[in-house]
């Protein structure tokens, strides 16, 4: 598949098709995501792998408290 226009095609190729939700975070909660990731082994994942496995985590603790 070629770029007509010559532009760098940015990020890695998308694995499933989601929505783009916007999130807008106070600067204390977006240094506790980076110091939880930074925490992380390598290769470390970008803020919003970071997010989705927090949600994801959070998510399945309650359900296991909410059956």
């Amino acid at each position: 598949m070629s770029n007509p226009d010559n532009r760098k095609k940015r990020g890695p190729a998308p694995t499933e098709i989601g929505t783009l939700i916007g999130v807008r975070l106070r600067s204390d909660l977006l240094r506790q995501l980076d110091d939880a990731i930074a925490k992380e082994p390598d290769p470390k994942p970008g803020r919003p792998e970071m997010i989705r496995r927090a949600l994801q985590e959070w998510l399945a603790e309650r359900d296991r408290t909410h059956e």
